[in-house]
């Protein structure tokens, strides 16, 4: 059996939890084999751990985008920490002239421990460009409010809402993710497909060491993706892969702690 290849086009977590290096772990826990297009290097000041945001040059990356796409080919891909609006239009260019199947936008907007979003600018080119190309785009509320320009969501109609105008601008499905904080006690991820909303509910896990949660619940569809299995299929399973990777995470330092993205093996 062939194994199926995919494509993360995000930044690099030096400490390891985040972006590609959350997203490769993920792969490899699916048996997808996992390829990069490095966007930006974040790196972190020990004493404070403040992060730093090194971009990474437009032609270093496509460079990478050709190596992946034209050299070898890929069944799936998904975005992350996008570092400028020139790479979020290139990676649309992109995934319009090879003609890009199963495309995943988690669309980065902060760093975890930060609460201002990095470049404004990329929140407007990533509803232009990367919306009317994604299969699935996975905000969390905060970024859903964002590219629905909408308030802060505080309500399950208010999340519905949200998905409906994010529909509206070009994703073909949403999958808004809410980690207790519009329902006391439950982790609530509300799949919309521009016809039919579904509830995808766990008890909440009280834990501070959720870092990279986000990169990992979308690699993790997006490894379902290029497996094979359809977007319900593929979230309902990331739901229960991100669940166990919650469950058991870890303390990296006095600072932060990740998700364990071997948990479900450990499960079973």
């Amino acid at each position: 059996m062939t194994i199926k290849k995919a494509l993360t086009v995000a930044g690099s977590d030096t400490s390891g939890g985040a972006g590609i290096q959350a997203d490769l772990k993920t792969f490899q826990e699916f048996d997808v084999y996992g390829m990069t297009a490095l966007t930006t290097i974040v790196c972190m000041e020990p004493e404070t751990w403040d992060h730093q945001v090194f971009p990474v040059a437009l032609d270093i990356v496509e460079t990478q985008l050709k190596t992946v796409i034209e050299g070898i080919g890929i069944d799936a891909m998904k975005t992350g920490m996008l570092g400028s609006v020139e790479i979020i239009e290139l990676v649309s260019q992109y995934i319009d002239h090879y003609n890009l199947k199963r495309v995943v936008i988690d669309p980065v907007m902060v760093c975890k421990g930060t609460d201002e979003v990095l470049q404004p600018e990329n929140t407007e080119a990533m509803i232009e460009f990367l919306l009317p190309r994604a299969d699935l785009v996975t905000p969390n509320l905060f970024e859903a409010s964002q590219l629905a320009k909408s308030g802060p969501i505080k309500t399950l109609e208010q999340m519905q809402e949200a998905a409906a105008v994010i529909h509206e601008k070009g994703a073909k499905n949403i999958l808004i993710k809410d980690r207790g904080k519009i329902q006391a006690g439950k982790a609530m991820d509300l799949l919309y497909d521009g016809s039919k909303f579904e509830w995808f509910e766990v008890d909440a896990i009280s834990t501070p060491y959720t870092h990279g949660a986000g990169c990992t619940s979308s690699a993790s569809v997006t490894a379902g993706l290029a497996k094979g299995l359809t977007v319900r299929e593929s979230v309902q399973q990331a739901k229960l892969f991100i669940t166990q990777a919650i469950s058991n995470g870890f303390r990296l330092n006095k600072f932060v702690g990740p998700t364990r993205h071997s948990a479900h093996r450990r499960t079973e």
